[in-house]
């Protein structure tokens, strides 16, 4: 495992299974967080970001299918592990299409699982590494330090940036042209276990606006994507 833990929700109402993949995980070095239901559920991947998902496929009040069908319509895209004791192709090629990841089917050999785990918690790891834009950026009039932690806007003026500012504009530039989720900044900028609302990261987004934006209310730069996460184009 690496220095910094991978956090894994394990969604499994079997509760002998539960606490077997629960112990398992955390003897791997895993960070884990439960959830009994598919409510539940979709409850703790509102308020976190996961590295992975174990995702039993029969739940109480909200199947698994339809849990991971919901978390994609919010475009997460998480990797999802699914289970099942259902072992029919038609019953995994389901899974796989509603945005699965992978699927293991009951009873399964615990080595085979927490290798599949590493590997899709791995694969999304690379997916998410983007190229390092350094210690200033340029962009229209606009100039960022984020080692000195302040900027140049349009106009000249000099602002003093929060560390959280520079966090936020490092991860929205690093992944230019893309939206980046709530979920996302959740983990790179607050951490696992601070939960700001919507609104922090709007007043956030309304700042850089004043900031960096020539017309604020017409934004080149700094977009908000309702109901997703935020993005920055150039």
């Amino acid at each position: 495992m690496t220095a910094e833990k991978a956090n894994v929700l394990v969604v499994e109402d079997e509760l002998n299974l539960h606490e077997a993949l629960k112990l398992n995980l955390e003897m791997e070095g895993y960070e884990v967080t439960s959830a009994f239901d598919g409510n539940e559920a979709l409850k703790k991947v509102e308020n976190a970001y996961f590295d992975l998902i174990i995702m039993d496929v029969m739940l109480p009040e909200l199947d698994g299918i339809s849990v991971t069908e919901s978390i994609r319509v919010h475009n997460n895209e998480v990797p999802i592990l699914m289970l099942s004791a259902k072992n029919a192709p038609a019953d995994k090629v389901l899974g796989l299409k509603k945005g699965a990841d992978d699927y293991l089917t009951k009873p399964f050999n615990l080595d085979e699982l927490l290798i599949r785990v590493a590997k899709l918690i791995e694969k999304n790891k690379r997916l998410q590494v983007k190229e390092s834009i350094g210690d200033q950026y340029q962009f229209g009039k606009n100039l960022i330090d984020f080692k000195a932690q302040d900027a140049i806007t349009w106009n000249g003026l000099r602002v003093d940036l929060s560390k959280k500012e520079a966090m936020l504009l490092k991860l929205l530039i690093e992944n230019k042209g893309e939206v980046v989720t709530r979920e996302k900044i959740l983990q790179v900028v607050w951490g696992y276990n601070v939960y700001p609302t919507t609104r922090t990261i709007d007043n956030f987004i309304l700042s850089f606006r004043k900031y960096f934006e020539e017309d604020s209310r017409n934004p080149v730069y700094f977009h908000s994507v309702r109901g997703v996460g935020y993005k920055y184009t150039d």
